[in-house]
């Protein structure tokens, strides 16, 4: 083999190494980074390990909403209709989080079984409904009688 060979050919390795790497840590950072979706039934399972991140989707209890008079903290229950949870969070909730509403919530649970809730958003209008909180209440069999859309496209027909 020439030395010119030789020099390109290791120029090829360092170059293929250091792509290797580059996709390596970009796919760490993609799976640590990654936030799935459960539905109330999933938590219940015990199909997350407390302290993971993710999305809980589900509808408030009706008379589950427990505000504290001293603090922003807030508890209530989440159902999918077929299991529930119980949810603290600790902030400002949407306008439009009331009981019997759809909502999706971001956080963790903790080892007692709570989700501790960082983020929760409220669906924005009468109509819409997150497709993963839809199908969750849809694989239950508790769908409310409004149809789900999302991106103005109808997802679940009452």
């Amino acid at each position: 083999m020439t030395p010119k060979r030789k020099q390109r050919l290791i120029l090829v390795s360092v170059m293929l190494c250091g792509v290797a790497a580059a996709a390596a840590f970009g796919v760490n950072a993609f799976r640590e980074n990654i936030m799935l979706f459960h539905s109330p039934s999933d938590v219940a399972a015990g199909a997350v390990k407390p302290g993971k991140p993710f999305r809980v989707g589900g509808m408030v209890v009706d008379g589950s909403v427990e505000r504290h008079q001293e603090s922003l903290d807030v508890h209530f229950e989440l159902t999918d209709y077929d299991k529930t949870i119980p949810v603290t969070f600790s902030g400002i909730l949407p306008d439009l989080f009331r009981e019997g509403q759809g909502i999706v919530a971001m956080g963790a649970i903790d080892a007692a079984g709570t989700f501790e809730a960082t983020e929760v958003l409220a669906k924005h209008d009468e109509n819409y409904m997150p497709p993963e909180v839809a199908d969750a209440l849809e694989r239950a069999g508790k769908m409310p009688e409004t149809a789900a859309t999302y991106d103005s496209k109808t997802v679940v027909e009452p």
